[in-house]
């Protein structure tokens, strides 16, 4: 077993460029739409997927939660698998085992299954997803070449998400709600079929696998994710939500406690050493928890209280996909001039402004003022975010550790996720739960005695009732939400100091 000493001696990788950078850049970026897709692709189903398998509106939470969790806590894994089988190699599986894992997804019978799917969807994506990133690096050499191919996988990345409620919209309405996993089997194998023939190996490194790390990472995030959840349904002192967060405070300390001692850790804690470096890991940590929020909480509101079809609901978020392109291909073509902070600080706003925008939904609104209008803003924002976020996560990186840097920032994004999706639902429950006895001392008071009736029969709240409920919900969960975007810009305006790279000498005429 080599020691962390001869790895620190042992000469970096050197990246051979390919003859098809063009064709190696399209396979990388269609990866990763695929597994970002998958994430807001099912986000657009759910009220199908609801119907179908009986889940509550809580529960429909761990059908997103279930892949990033396990996507997000084994993706420093991944990363560092690949530094050390190699990165093509280790990619190829990863997308196969995506592939598989959403065969099984499409013809889920029961919750349980689906959920056991979306895991094993997650296991896949944590392979596939911080080997591709790396590829970037061992298929563009560093300078403006890079920085498009980044600009481009951002793009993918972020846009990836609006594309995939349109996506999710068109096959549940066409076809069914299953097809949102199906589509993942044909991609995942020409994927794997044109990476061995288009993109470059990067040489493999000697070390070992930290498996408890990794099992402690997600184990323990799990437990606070779950814990959330738990309290949302059944209050903070039920005994299942003081275990879990018992387990997360053991897990979680002991997580860097282990990685801090072990010869190889999963995640070298020496990153963080860099200022920027840490701070665009808590940028992405907050922004994650905000994004993934809007998504789930807008879906449910254009379908459930705007009354729009999935395909409809599919075509309300893509102004969203064209702002987070535009911003995107903005900031990469613009890094080298003006640096990532400028970016950062602006996109931080945009997003606050979009989620401030966004806590004043009621069920009036319609989709101008109430959906358009603040996801614009927010897509802007998201966009001018991620290249600088990237590029400064990388900067610096000693080429065997991009594996584990890349699959850091990647792990930031989908833990934060989670972690921020669980908190503003169970706000969102908390909040519903109290709206719901208000508006049934109200049907009570001023409802017609049909109402009444119904509502002492059945318990259910009619229609305008249970909309207001449902609306009171998700506002609270924005206003909950716009601490992470706030944080995300105090971040950028007191944590990130990165400056303009100088620019080439002038030429003499």
């Amino acid at each position: 077993m080599a020691s962390s000493a001869a790895l620190a001696k042992a000469p970096p990788a050197r990246a051979r460029r390919g003859r098809h950078p063009g064709i190696a850049l399209t396979v990388i970026a269609a990866t990763q739409l695929m597994v970002v897709l998958d994430i807001t692709i099912v986000n657009i189903a759910l009220p199908h997927i609801q119907q179908a398998l009986a889940f509550s509106t809580t529960e429909l939470s761990w059908v997103v939660n279930a892949y990033t969790l396990t996507f997000g806590g084994l993706l420093l894994l991944g990363g560092r698998t690949g530094d050390i089988l190699g990165r093509r190699r280790v990619f190829t599986v990863g997308v196969l085992l995506f592939g598989l894992a959403s065969l099984l997804g499409g013809v889920a019978g029961s919750a349980t299954w689906l959920l056991a799917a979306r895991s094993l969807q997650g296991v896949g994506a944590a392979i596939a997803s911080p080997t591709a990133l790396a590829l970037i690096a061992t298929n563009f050499a560093e300078g403006q070449a890079r920085n498009r191919a980044f600009g481009v996988y951002s793009a993918v990345a972020a846009g990836g998400g609006a594309i995939g409620v349109l996506a999710g919209g068109m096959l549940t309405t066409w076809l069914s709600w299953r097809w949102v996993f199906f589509v993942n089997v044909p991609i995942a194998i020409a994927i794997a079929l044109l990476a061995p023939l288009y993109i470059n190996e990067s040489e493999r490194r000697p070390g070992h696998f930290d498996l408890v790390g990794a099992f402690t990472a997600t184990l323990g995030t799990a437990c606070l994710v779950f814990g959330f959840i738990r309290a949302s349904e059944h209050g903070w002192t039920n005994a299942w939500t003081l275990t879990a967060f018992a387990a997360a405070l053991v897990l979680l300390p002991y997580f860097l406690l282990h990685e801090r001692r072990t010869a190889q850790p999963i995640t070298p804690l020496h990153l963080f050493r860099d200022r920027n470096r840490s701070g665009s890991y808590a940028m992405m940590l907050s922004l994650a928890a905000a994004m993934f929020s809007v998504f789930f909480f807008i879906t449910l509101f254009v379908q459930d209280v705007l009354g729009f079809s999935p395909l409809r609901a599919g075509f309300a978020f893509l102004p969203i996909s064209v702002a987070i392109v535009i911003a995107a291909q903005t900031a990469a073509r613009n890094q080298l001039r003006f640096g990532a902070k400028p970016f950062q600080v602006t996109g931080a706003l945009l997003v606050t402004g979009g989620v401030l925008w966004l806590t004043r939904i009621s069920p009036t609104s319609g989709y101008a003022d109430g959906v358009l209008g603040p996801t614009l803003l927010f897509g802007f924002g998201m966009g001018s975010l991620f290249v600088p976020m990237m590029l400064t996560a990388v900067s610096g990186v000693a080429p065997y550790e991009t594996g584990a840097a890349t699959g850091t920032l990647n792990a930031t994004q989908q833990v934060g996720g989670s972690l921020g999706l669980s908190i503003l639902v169970t706000v969102f429950g908390t909040a519903s739960r109290h709206e719901a006895v208000r508006q049934a001392v109200e049907l009570l008071r001023n409802g017609t005695p049909l109402q009444s009736a119904q509502f002492r029969a059945t318990g259910r709240l009619p229609a305008p009732y249970a909309q207001q409920v449902l609306v009171h919900g998700i506002a609270s969960a924005f206003t909950a939400g716009l601490i992470f975007a706030v944080l995300a810009v105090l971040i950028a305006l007191f944590a990130i100091r990165v400056r303009p790279h100088p620019g080439p000498p002038a030429r003499r005429r």
